[in-house]
């Protein structure tokens, strides 16, 4: 059992863009959340407004201003969901950082049972998996579902670590990974990056099987083309650096691999994936 000394705090994310209706839900579920964890570990919630045009930041501010377990950062206008967990993991401090979708769609409660998957593996990163045999999916749109399936399909031939989901973002990392593992996407491919150059890094992934329910409140701001097409420019490049590092005369700089350092990538740029438009707060 943990002693008073040993008590750690854990970082939870939460990228938001135009969530008015939803905020009322996502305090309720984040005061949940507290108790789940009880009195052995310390949480900290770092809402990230990722350029909102409705009342969002006045709700947040309202709702979780005077809370000072709560951190409430805002950017100018719209960047990404990959660009709110990079501003997100710079106000982390917690020795475990979890990512929550804003909507809810997976149960907050259930990144108990992440971190809980950390510490008994010793793994690096948790990642929720609805695609998981034993996972599940309740009231999602089935032409969504069929597409998101076919993206993580595509990422589990290509890339280094097996999984069966790789565009859920309800995920804990332990602190090295997010100081560490660089990642240029600013929209929701920047989920599949970071695995992808995470365990191109050596860091270790598990999944947990966990089901993905329908958002009950606002609207998906996922624009579903401009996703797909930054998942396509992902694997492309993924792909064409393989076969780059498997061509007879490379040289040992051409062939250069992800390795940990305190200050990023040791490596060439993955092409750029990212938009600052795709968005928040949808499924893949």
């Amino acid at each position: 059992m943990k002693t008073e000394s040993l008590k750690r705090t854990i970082s939870v994310v939460v990228p938001i863009l135009n969530e008015e209706a939803g905020i009322d839900a996502l305090r309720s579920k984040l005061s949940n959340l507290e108790g789940v964890f009880g009195s052995l570990d310390t949480l900290e919630f770092v809402l990230v407004d990722d350029g909102s045009t409705d009342r969002t930041r006045e709700r947040l501010e309202s709702s979780f201003g005077s809370n000072t377990c709560c951190r409430i950062v805002s950017h100018a206008t719209n960047q990404g969901v990959g660009a709110a967990f990079r501003t997100g993991f710079a106000h982390a401090t917690g020795s475990i950082v979890c990512t929550i979708d804003a909507d809810c769609t997976y149960e907050p409660e259930r990144l108990k049972d992440l971190v809980n998957m950390l510490d008994s593996t010793g793994a690096d990163i948790a990642v929720a998996s609805p695609y998981h045999p034993e996972g599940k999916i309740e009231d999602i749109v089935g032409w969504r579902i069929f597409v998101s399936k076919v993206c993580s399909a595509i990422y589990r031939l290509i890339s280094p670590v097996k999984l069966y989901t790789y565009t859920s973002i309800f995920r804990a990392y332990r602190h090295s990974v997010t100081k560490t593992v660089s990642f240029e996407a600013n929209g929701f491919v920047s989920a599949a990056e970071i695995i992808i150059r995470a365990s191109q890094q050596g860091y270790q992934v598990v999944e947990l099987p966990l089901t993905l329910r329908g958002r009950k409140v606002g609207t998906s701001k996922m624009r579903v083309l401009r996703t797909i097409r930054t998942h396509l420019a992902m694997m492309a490049g993924v792909v064409s650096r393989q076969i780059q590092q498997h061509l007879p005369g490379e040289t040992e700089e051409r062939r250069s691999t992800y390795v940990r350092t305190g200050s990023g990538l040791a490596t060439p740029r993955i092409e750029s994936a990212g938009s600052a438009s795709v968005g928040l707060s949808g499924k893949e």
